[in-house]
């Protein structure tokens, strides 16, 4: 048998082999997917430019599961640059080869090459995402995750009319990549976009894009579920419709106890189930989006995007549209009090109460010197870089699950720190510049299988830090307490509520303030942890945490599928 027959035979036979497990249950579904990445011209804000895409969608498909459902997804590259996929809040459970972060648990899939990956979904119910996961290939290579309740379950609220993805997103005016390569040579920030979109239409508020405008149909009486998906790369978003509340009741594929409010706060990577009543007067009202930013920059996208909700009937609607009220641009409280309200349904809740590993993780922008011969366009002539307790992140040449699971020595050390290595008051003013110096590595943390683990993550007023979107790979977690200022580990965990917490994957740690997470290592494997803000994440505030495998069956990493991308 020729060496390219073998190849086939062995990928049938693992097809099978999936197909097999997926069936384990009979309610469980097998899926099939095909994924072509290949750049196509876009129109948008006046001007053209290619951009990548998934079967030429932007945004990209929308994949329909059910509760516990496989997918087989074969990605073909037919672009011109490196690329991998990530299915955010997707457990992956023993199977992290097919989580997607480039170099964390796989190579990236080069141009005219594919991948075949295995999404298989245990607890997720509700709205996530998926995306590009290689370096900033994600502003238009993305698209929303939709999880049925299985066929014998029912939602825990009252079935919709109609239910609507909300993608909101970003878009330069420039190639995505010429923006990236500027602001990695130079050192400094990157150009901040020209918009913000709402299902890839950035609305008419802004040049040439009256047509360009999303607009939902509503009839007065009947309900509609918006699942929502915050894409953007760089931004913190606030959202509203005029005129209407709007009721959350899950969040990154978990359900939670219904908050009424007038606005969304919905961080990068975030995903949001949004009940939206069509009870007001018929009429055209705007839906808008803009950024939230807790300490302004000198330059900021300060734009918004606007759809229209346009109720069906015979009237004169106004013009324009009525506005909704939304936060300021730097509200903390608003953006702080939206997280703090959210809860989940109580009996869902397992919080981890004895707790193995308690780690305290700060979570800093930093500066590193400017190479010899060239110019740095950071504070001080400087280069920008981020870290987590002031390690800055290095990409390995290899990826760490490979690295990990064939035993490949010299790529990562083992040894990240549970607090960090200087102690210095953390939201203080004036603090010294000799505290801005990361240091730069590749480094894992080692949990054992079933620690129960909790993670302070504590903001520092390094370069007038900012909020720090954290999502963890592989698992989702408790947030049991959030507060400002320095974390007081005496008298802040008396406040932890451990009765019903959210159960999220992601969650924006407040600019000078803390954030209390805990979940249960039970996922064996190698899991990112990093800062959905895409330019921290470039600049290293990342990390990963490797899951040693249990001791009894069905608690063991499974084996990696025989045509992993080359490195």
């Amino acid at each position: 048998m020729g060496l390219k027959m073998m190849k086939g035979f062995m990928f049938q036979l693992f097809l099978l082999l999936l197909s097999l497990a997926s069936f384990q249950h009979s309610e469980a579904m097998m899926h099939k997917y095909t994924f072509v990445i290949k750049e196509v011209p876009y129109t948008r804000l006046c001007g053209t430019k290619n951009i990548l895409t998934v079967n030429g969608q932007f945004p990209g498909p929308t994949l329909h599961l059910r509760r516990g459902d496989t997918t087989i997804i074969r990605v073909f590259n037919k672009g011109n640059e490196n690329i991998t996929i990530h299915w955010h809040g997707v457990k992956q459970p023993r199977y992290p080869w097919s989580d997607g972060p480039a170099y964390i648990t796989q190579c990236p899939i080069m141009p005219g090459k594919s991948f075949t990956q295995q999404i298989k979904l245990s607890d997720e119910i509700g709205t996530m995402w998926w995306h590009a996961h290689s370096d900033w290939s994600r502003a238009t290579v993305h698209g929303a995750i939709i999880v049925y309740p299985r066929m014998e379950d029912v939602y825990p609220f009252p079935k919709p009319n109609a239910e609507v993805p909300l993608v909101l997103g970003e878009w330069w005016k420039s190639d995505i990549q010429a923006v990236v390569n500027e602001f990695r040579r130079t050192g400094g920030d990157p150009n901040i976009s020209d918009a913000f979109l709402i299902n890839g239409q950035p609305g008419d508020l802004y040049p040439c894009s009256k047509q360009d405008t999303f607009k939902l149909a509503v009839e007065y009486g009947k309900t509609y579920l918006l699942r929502m998906v915050n894409a953007a790369m760089n931004n913190i978003l606030f959202f509203g419709i005029a005129n209407h509340n709007l009721t959350v009741v899950g969040s990154d594929g978990s359900y939670l106890r219904p908050y009424t409010t007038d606005y969304i706060a919905i961080s990068p990577g975030e995903t949001f189930d949004v009940f939206l009543e069509a009870n007001q007067k018929p009429d055209h009202y705007y839906m808008a989006a803009k950024a939230y930013q807790s300490v302004v920059p000198p330059q900021i996208d300060n734009t918004t995007t606007t759809g229209i909700i346009e109720y069906v009937g015979n009237y004169t609607p106004s013009s324009p549209p009525i506005f909704p009220n939304l936060p300021r641009v730097n509200d903390i409280n608003a953006s702080h009090s939206f997280f703090a309200s959210l809860r989940s349904l109580g009996k869902q809740v397992d919080v981890p109460i004895d707790i193995d590993t308690k780690l305290f993780f700060t979570l800093s922008v930093n500066l590193l010197p400017c190479e010899a011969n060239n110019t740095c366009a950071g504070p001080g002539g400087r280069r920008f870089a981020a870290s987590v307790s002031n390690i800055s992140f290095v990409d390995p040449k290899i990826d760490l699950l490979q690295a990990y699971y064939g035993r490949v020595r010299g790529i990562y050390r083992d040894q990240f720190p549970s607090f960090p290595p200087l102690r210095f008051n953390f939201t203080g003013t004036n603090l010294s510049a000799s505290l801005q110096l990361p240091t730069r590595a590749t480094k894992l943390r080692v949990l054992k299988y079933n620690d129960n683990v909790e993670i302070v993550y504590q903001n520092t007023n390094l370069l007038n830090g900012i909020d720090h979107p954290m999502h963890l790979h592989g698992h989702s977690f408790y947030v049991v307490g959030s507060g400002f200022g320095n974390f007081d580990p005496i008298n802040d965990p008396l406040t932890y509520n451990l009765v019903d917490p959210p159960h999220i994957n992601t969650i924006a740690v407040p600019r000078n303030g803390w954030t209390t997470i805990r979940f249960k290592a039970n996922n064996p494997g190698v899991w990112l942890m990093h800062c959905h803000l895409e330019r921290h994440i470039s600049w290293g505030m990342e990390m990963a945490f490797l899951i040693r495998n249990g001791k009894r069956p069905g608690e063991q990493l499974l084996p990696p599928p025989p045509y992993m991308p080359p490195c």
